[in-house]
């Protein structure tokens, strides 16, 4: 995926008020299916998988013994013993291989990386559902967000998944390789009256940090757990033991030093990742910006970061260090961008 085609802002406001086109095939998608699927997977992963019906997605992490993450990902449900496995591209080498060896010599679980044979492109926008309806694909009329389905789009059989990255309307498309060029070339020709324009990361970025979405990389890493990372939701103790959950029940029961919070500039600038962030009254540093960028639709610096616990709370002033001029800020409650109800 490049950086930008039209333009970063250009697609951004395409994506907000009519239609993206992602290319999103650098994902890596991994099939982990047999009897032992669900089993191995409530192992691996935080979440509850057993709670997913069929035709079913979850937002997950995959942490270390340490409670670290490792990758956060999308798990489907594409049978009752058959999954889809949607990992970072810059962790598919990393997550397959620690997969692998968790594995070791199961033989009721089947681990298949699908990276390179199934493509994958979402199509995210107020307009998307209406654009993939008109190219055949009517079984999305219904489908509730976090769930999938068969269907066909221009006469290609892919999987349909309402899932996606951006905070709008969307779909997520799950193609084999070999036709992904065909359904990318028909999208781009019909979707003009739809408004649609191909999107590339730089618009990717913007919109998932309006909604406040974490980005593995510099919102998380190994050295992050997920509670301190406000996704306290996707750690369920309640389905027993897994990797990591003896090191996240105890954080848990001891409280977490440092929260992971939003923030608005007061006044005109830009946050970058890495920038400092200071306390007000000593401007003695208390974390780092981990994302930042200019909001395009609320035209005001905007970013996520680290703080200690006394930090974390909305409305609770900070500086931010831009080029060695501290800049006011404030805590805000994420998203920055309160999507559309559909």
């Amino acid at each position: 995926m490049p950086i930008q085609y039209s333009g970063v802002v250009d697609e951004y406001h395409t994506v907000r008020s009519h239609v993206g086109l992602f290319d999103v095939s650098h994902m890596g998608r991994v099939r982990i299916a047999g009897s032992g699927a669900v089993s191995f997977l409530q192992r691996v992963t935080t979440n509850d998988v057993g709670k997913l019906a069929v035709s079913q997605a979850q937002y997950s992490m995959v942490c270390n013994e340490n409670g670290g993450i490792k990758d956060d990902v999308f798990v489907y449900r594409l049978t009752a013993d058959e999954f889809l496995l949607c990992v970072n591209a810059s962790n598919r080498g990393k997550i397959l291989s620690w997969l692998q060896s968790q594995l070791a010599q199961d033989k009721t679980v089947r681990l298949e990386d699908r990276s390179v044979e199934l493509a994958q492109v979402a199509v995210q926008g107020p307009k998307s559902r209406e654009l993939l309806m008109s190219l055949g694909g009517t079984v999305l009329e219904g489908l509730k967000l976090h769930h999938t389905c068969d269907g066909t789009i221009g006469g290609l059989a892919c999987l349909l998944a309402r899932t996606g990255y951006t905070g709008e309307l969307g779909y997520e498309i799950y193609i084999d390789a070999d036709k992904v060029g065909r359904l990318w070339d028909l999208l781009i020709d019909k979707g003009q009256a739809w408004g649609l324009k191909p999107a590339g990361l730089g618009a990717r970025d913007i919109l998932r940090l309006e909604m406040g979405y974490l980005l593995y990389g510099n919102d998380m890493g190994e050295e992050t757990t997920p509670l301190e990372a406000n996704a306290d939701w996707t750690v369920s103790f309640q389905k027993g033991e897994f990797i990591g959950s003896q090191a996240l029940l105890s954080q848990k029961q001891a409280g977490v030093t440092r929260r992971f919070v939003a923030f608005e500039l007061v006044e005109k600038a830009v946050p970058r990742h890495g920038f400092r962030i200071l306390d007000p009254t000593t401007s003695l540093p208390i974390g780092d910006v981990t994302s930042g960028n200019l909001s395009p639709l609320l035209q005001k610096g905007i970013g996520l970061g680290y703080v200690p616990l006394r930090y974390a709370e909305p409305g609770t002033s900070i500086l931010i260090e831009i080029r060695s001029k501290s800049v006011h800020a404030h805590v805000v409650k994420p998203p920055f961008y309160k999507k559309r109800k559909v």
